[in-house]
């Protein structure tokens, strides 16, 4: 929320960022850390929109090899093992099973395919085994790999990963990427930003920004009071997300060769529909591909679609179809059918894409856009596209395109730098987990995983002394804590119930409606309370 007016007697900061999506966030953080001053204001909770609404993976996009995405697949299947080294808490490696079956078919209008049918016609559209391979093996060696396994072929019919599987499926490709948590990394990536000077502003709308007497005045109104403050900086970024374009239209005023693409992409949650920790790559006979991922323990994630999307400001929504597509993809390949009645939760996210003019949603490119716009020595950068596997070099990227307007700056410095509570191996993670259960006896095997896996190496930090699960204040349900909403409202940002069970973590999953009506008065109260305080203390 917004706590302070800054006027012109402050002096203009040199970084002033609009949305606290991955990007937004990841730009702040790496220009925080380069020892640049920064605002960033985001008009919701962060990561409230598309970075919360991803498949979750932090991953190289094998798909994106049949439309010839070389670069991209590269950068991004490179930025995997640093992320991962960045967040071991957040993030873990995943294998992903890739059944094969002769029926399996290339969407008809990537590069791939055309290719394929102009040199062998009598393939008909088919997706051969070879060439699946010769896929693997290119996402194997282009990133560099040191932690991750590489592909094998296993038979199903005595593997695991077969069991679930309709008998038809006989053998499979296993390759590897690596599961994150969207909104997390978003909270975390701002949390660091503020922690290097950085001040970030939720609940915070930019209603208008212009240049004028050597900088950007830039207005932001509180959505919850009303309130309006001012603010001066030297560089603007806008990463809205879908709101790019509104905000070069409506806020910027200023031009921009771009344009978005804005296509949605919804997911469904189910329970668990196999017991091991593998994920499925799922090809189907219409040339696109889903994911079946295990989720939060006792859930499957099931994902996603791709579908044009008009307007920003309508909510995006799993539709009925898209169910039952999700659920009529998944059915082709497990025993036991998914029904849209199994269905326990369903989101919907909007993907800002740059707009290549590709014929179909999926076609579009997942690459990202930087596009500058300088009038009177003040820049404002517009960003386009991206994926959560590449924020950071796309902040690296943007940092790069600012350079001539911020000489004084540091060097790249994110490559090597643990997010908070990621200091630590991945291949620590269970000992670490064990070692947080033994010290405190309090918390099960699974509150004790969940906990390492939100808050790595802090967790100790947020449990401090207590020595039953009574010390830390009030239960609301699921393993929340009293102290550990505290700990989401002081220092991730969180204002709302639903940030907390939504965002912060997945708890909405186990918990009533009434639970959460519970949480969301409990929040407000405290949020009033502070005010409260903060303000006596001014008097």
């Amino acid at each position: 929320m917004i706590h302070q007016v800054h006027s012109g007697r402050d002096g203009p900061v040199d970084l002033f960022v609009i949305g606290g999506g991955i990007n937004g966030c990841g730009i702040a953080r790496d220009a925080a850390g380069r020892g640049l001053s920064v605002t960033l204001a985001e008009k919701g909770d962060l990561a409230g929109a598309t970075s919360s609404a991803s498949t979750k993976l932090f991953h190289g996009g094998l798909r994106y090899l049949e439309f010839f995405e070389f670069r991209l697949v590269r950068e991004a299947l490179r930025e995997r093992e640093v992320l991962l080294r960045a967040m071991p808490h957040i993030s873990r490696p995943m294998r992903f099973v890739l059944p094969c079956h002769p029926e399996m078919r290339f969407e008809s209008d990537t590069p791939t395919s055309r290719l394929l049918a102009a040199i062998m016609p009598w393939m008909r559209g088919r997706r051969p085994a070879w060439l699946i391979r010769l896929g693997l093996f290119l996402y194997d060696h282009m990133g560099g790999r040191q932690i991750l396994p590489g592909t094998e072929r296993v038979d199903l019919a005595r593997d695991p990963a077969g069991l679930p599987l309709s008998d038809e499926f006989r053998a499979a490709y296993v390759y590897s990427d690596c599961w994150v948590d969207d909104a997390r990394l978003v909270s975390l990536n701002a949390r660091d930003a503020q922690e290097r000077g950085a001040t970030i502003l939720t609940g915070a709308r930019v209603e208008r920004a212009e240049r004028g007497d050597g900088c950007w005045h830039v207005v932001v109104r509180d959505v919850e009071t009303g309130a309006v403050s001012h603010h001066r900086a030297r560089m603007l970024v806008n990463a809205a997300g879908p709101w790019v374009g509104e905000v070069i239209r409506d806020v910027t005023r200023s031009e921009s060769p771009a344009a978005i693409r804005l296509v949605r992409g919804s997911h469904i949650v189910t329970n668990r529909l196999f017991a091991h920790d593998k994920a499925y790559f799922l090809q189907g006979t219409d040339g696109r591909i889903i994911f079946a991922i295990p989720y939060e323990e006792d859930f499957t994630l099931i994902g996603t679609t791709d579908a044009d999307h008009a307007d920003p400001d309508t909510p995006p929504v799993c539709t009925e179809a898209e169910q039952e597509y999700l659920c009529a993809f998944a059915a082709r390949y497990f025993k036991v059918p998914v029904r849209p009645e199994d269905i326990l939760w369903s989101y919907s996210g909007v993907r800002p894409l740059y707009n290549d003019g590709a014929g179909s949603a999926t076609a579009a490119t997942r690459d990202y856009v930087l596009t500058l716009d300088v009038a009177d020595g003040l820049p404002a950068l517009h960003v386009f596209g991206g994926k959560i596997t590449t924020y950071r070099k796309l902040a690296e990227a943007a940092m790069a395109k600012l350079a001539p307007y911020c000489a004084a700056a540091n060097g790249p410095w994110t490559a090597g730098a643990a997010l908070p509570g990621g200091d630590f191996a991945v291949a620590e993670v269970e000992r670490m987990t064990a070692d947080l259960r033994r010290d405190y006896p309090f918390l099960d095997a699974a509150w004790a995983r969940r906990l390492f896996r939100a808050y790595g190496t802090e967790a100790r930090v947020l449990l401090g002394q207590a020595r039953s699960a009574a010390e830390l204040g009030r239960d609301f349900g699921a393993t929340l804590s009293e102290r550990e909403v505290r700990w989401l409202m002081e220092r991730e940002f969180a204002r709302r119930a639903e940030d907390v069970a939504w965002r912060r973590s997945k708890l909405g999953l186990r918990m009533s409606a009434e639970q959460m009506a519970a949480l969301d008065s409990w929040m407000q109260a405290a949020a009033g309370a502070t005010v409260a305080d903060r303000t006596g203390a001014a008097g």
